[in-house]
């Protein structure tokens, strides 16, 4: 793609990272598979390296398979470049490590992901990190958190369960201030929904295992920075790691990364829709989902983002376990599991009570999130309504 033309993202999606002519007009990029590479002569051994990235070198490094989907990722993110990881857990322990080393503090919202707070509580604290939970809605008041010695601040926009909305502008401008990186878990919004190196981000992490790959059959990461320095730390973290991707699993990336912008769209139609009649049933006492219009993170979602994905939350008043049980084991369409984005709908009870430090909820009720896929959404509905009947029934 003619990286001078101001496509829309629907346009770049279909054409970003494929380079067709460069393999024999084939539409996808193919699957190569390679641990080897052979060197013509000992003066191309001589000054082959792994760096910069993108060049065939050796396997674990990557094939084409893999730079392409990487090229692809980083122009619709708008940053420099893109690495491609194994996981987005790997994603998250390979950006944050890439920025820290003892003695250093770090600045995590309180509404993350479990497994970025379970790197932080365990391998970053065993080796001299200082870690600090904030409350995800401090927004510029964060400065008077940033010391001197803060080399990260990790944000999540919006939180992992519980959905609230970070003024991440106001926290890059407080890190920046400090020297410190802003890095963001970037994985609800995808690579369309939300221009984080717009909004002053350093690094934007993805679990692609989501929205990206989108049939739930692909474990995978993305980093991506915003300059070429912050991308070759990154590199150097992601070598040492020895983390490694294969080929088929970046293909499958490819060919799911081209339907995103209409999944998107069904996602974020249909998951406003049931937010909505969600907040309409006696059962529930709240909804948690920005797109809504009386949600506190309303403006900054609608500042900072052009559509919502599939997943948010809604809180039931106060129910028994064998009453849950009685609703979530017998749904016809809703499937209970971890993880989301696929097409097919979810549905997950948590507590987020049992793992906030820094900005605790007390609410009574059971949490619940829920991701919309991509069914009709008066059948979901229907699903969700008998689901309710045999709630109150128990």
């Amino acid at each position: 793609m003619s990286a001078n033309k101001d496509f829309k993202p629907s346009t770049r999606l279909v054409h970003a990272g494929r380079r067709s002519r460069e393999y024999h007009g084939v539409v996808n990029p193919p699957v190569m598979h390679a641990s080897t590479i052979l060197f013509e002569n000992l003066e191309a051994l001589d000054k082959a390296s792994p760096l910069p990235h993108g060049k065939d070198f050796y396997g674990r490094h990557g094939t084409p398979t893999r730079f392409l989907l990487e090229e692809a990722v980083a122009e619709l993110e708008g940053g420099y470049g893109t690495l491609c990881v194994s996981s987005g857990v790997s994603a998250i322990t390979n950006a944050i490590l890439a920025f820290v080393k003892p003695g250093d503090h770090v600045l995590i919202t309180d509404s993350t992901y479990f497994p970025t707070r379970n790197l932080a509580n365990t391998f970053l604290k065993k080796f001299g990190v200082e870690v600090e939970y904030y409350d995800p809605t401090l927004g510029a008041d964060i400065a008077g958190i940033v010391r001197d010695n803060t080399t990260v601040i990790w944000c999540e926009s919006p939180g992992s369960l519980t959905f609230e909305m970070q003024d991440i502008p106001a926290i890059a401008k407080a890190a920046h201030a400090k020297n410190a990186k802003v890095l963001l878990d970037n994985t609800w919004a995808g690579p369309t929904l939300c221009r984080p190196f717009e909004l002053g981000v350093d690094v934007s992490i993805q679990a692609g295992t989501k929205y990206i790959v989108g049939h739930s059959d692909v474990m995978m990461g993305t980093i991506t920075a915003a300059t070429a320095e912050d991308f070759n730390t990154c590199i150097k973290q992601v070598m040492i790691s020895g983390d490694s991707i294969g080929p088929d699993d970046c293909y499958l990336a490819q060919r799911g990364l081209r339907t995103l912008n209409v999944r998107l769209r069904q996602h974020h139609e249909s998951g406003l829709a049931i937010a909505k009649w969600l907040q309409s049933r006696p059962e529930v006492s709240r909804v948690l989902h920005p797109g809504l219009p009386d949600d506190p993170g309303h403006a900054i979602w609608k500042r900072d983002f052009i559509g919502a994905s599939g997943l948010f939350s809604f809180v039931l008043h106060p129910v028994e376990r064998p009453q849950l049980a009685k609703m979530l084991d017998h749904m016809d369409l809703f499937g209970m599991g971890f993880s989301w984005g696929g097409f097919e709908s979810l549905l997950l009870p948590s507590d987020p009570k049992n793992i906030r430090t820094a900005a605790t909820w007390n609410d009574p009720g059971q949490l619940v999130r829920i991701h919309v896929g991509l069914e009709d959404t008066d059948d979901l509905i229907a699903d969700l309504k008998a689901g309710f009947e045999r709630l109150k029934s128990a």
